[in-house]
């Protein structure tokens, strides 16, 4: 049976749970069109006055009043410009975990370092535990993939870094720039929640039970248990979670004042993870589909996201996964680096192995 893709949102029915009906419109559009949205507008404008109340009355008892996870990509370029030019009494640090960045980001990370004249630290864990661990989960990917998979132990990872960094120097804000949508909504709506980041070991259980870590591995992740009673911990925020978002006016407005070299740098598709290209590659072929499309889909269809953009792009970007080619050359390369041969890219853990600590 032919693949059908809806006519609004570019979804297609291989997605589960996705239907597409006699006019070529998904159930999720239809439903978008539907539900009342009275109550996410409000839920958004209570998010942006806590925001708002947090950026004016916040203050660190060190050097700094917040710290931004910089990777390079637009959306946080775009969140150190915008918290510096709209409250510049803030006392800024960018943050970099150094791991599998490419150098399109590495390009925006020194521009945008120049430009604003901000502080910036960098973190250079160890490579060799990286790769055991991209190695180990994509050997022992759960039901979702290996997008879901590695997302859900990197990203606490890297969050658990930027963590560490405030509680070190008395910083008492974490902002970092995630998209709407990301990371998944039973993790962070806006904020995590205080129980996350007082109480919960951030280690996924799936690593602690495969016996293929060391202890000293395995503490990588943050644990606030191991914090003295008295330490105050940071508030870890998604500033885009609260003030409009619009992925098409942020890639634009980044390359016009100067903070990303090209249209080309600000894309997603160049300035991302080179990993990503192979947990992309695994997921196109064990379900057929490009495990971004779902997240892109909701921004177009929620006015986020240009759609005649990534109607082009979107073939342009499978057609490199399949055929390793170009930017997805990144498939082979990752392999090699992993050691790993494609038929070792496997899908044998349960649903939800990897899931981290609930909100």
């Amino acid at each position: 049976m032919a693949i059908r893709k809806c006519k609004r949102c570019l979804i297609t029915d291989k997605v589960p749970g996705v239907r597409i009906d006699n006019q070529g419109i998904c159930n999720l559009c239809t439903a978008h069109d539907t539900q009342d949205n009275a109550a996410s507008d409000q839920q958004r404008l209570d998010f942006e006055a806590n925001l708002e109340q947090t950026l004016t009355t916040t203050r660190g008892a060190g050097e700094y009043d917040c710290i931004v996870p910089l990777s390079g990509g637009k959306d946080s370029v775009y969140l150190l410009y915008k918290l510096k030019t709209d409250y510049p009494h803030l006392r800024l640090l960018a943050f970099t975990t150094d791991i599998n960045i490419p150098p399109i980001a590495w390009d925006n990370i020194r521009r945008v370092i120049a430009k604003l004249a901000i502080d910036h630290v960098v973190y250079r864990p160890p490579e060799t535990f990286y790769r055991k661990l991209f190695r180990y989960i994509l050997t022992h990917q759960e039901e979702r993939g290996a997008v879901y998979s590695v997302s859900y132990v990197y990203a606490p990872l890297f969050e658990g870094d930027a963590i560490k960094l405030a509680i070190e120097k008395q910083v008492p804000l974490v902002l970092a720039g995630y998209s709407p949508g990301q990371p998944e909504p039973e993790r962070m709506l806006y904020e995590f929640s205080r129980t996350l980041i007082e109480q919960v070991s951030w280690l996924p259980p799936e690593l602690a039970r495969s016996d293929q870590f060391s202890n000293d591995e395995l503490h990588r992740f943050f644990d606030p248990q191991c914090y003295a009673q008295e330490t105050r911990f940071p508030r870890y925020l998604a500033p885009f979670h609260a003030w409009r978002y619009d992925q098409e006016a942020i890639m634009k407005q980044v390359v016009q004042l100067g903070l990303v070299r090209s249209s080309r740098h600000a894309s997603p598709i160049f300035s991302n993870y080179p990993i990503n290209w192979l947990l992309m590659y695994s997921d196109l072929k064990h379900f057929g589909y490009n495990p971004y499309l779902p997240e892109f889909a909701t921004l177009i269809r929620e006015g986020k996201a240009n759609r005649k953009q990534w109607q082009v792009l979107g073939p342009i970007v499978d057609f490199m996964i399949k055929h390793k080619v170009l930017l997805a050359a990144e498939v082979r390369r990752s392999l090699r680096w992993l050691g790993l041969s494609e038929d070792q890219l496997s899908i044998n853990k349960p649903h939800g192995a990897y899931d981290p600590p609930a909100l």
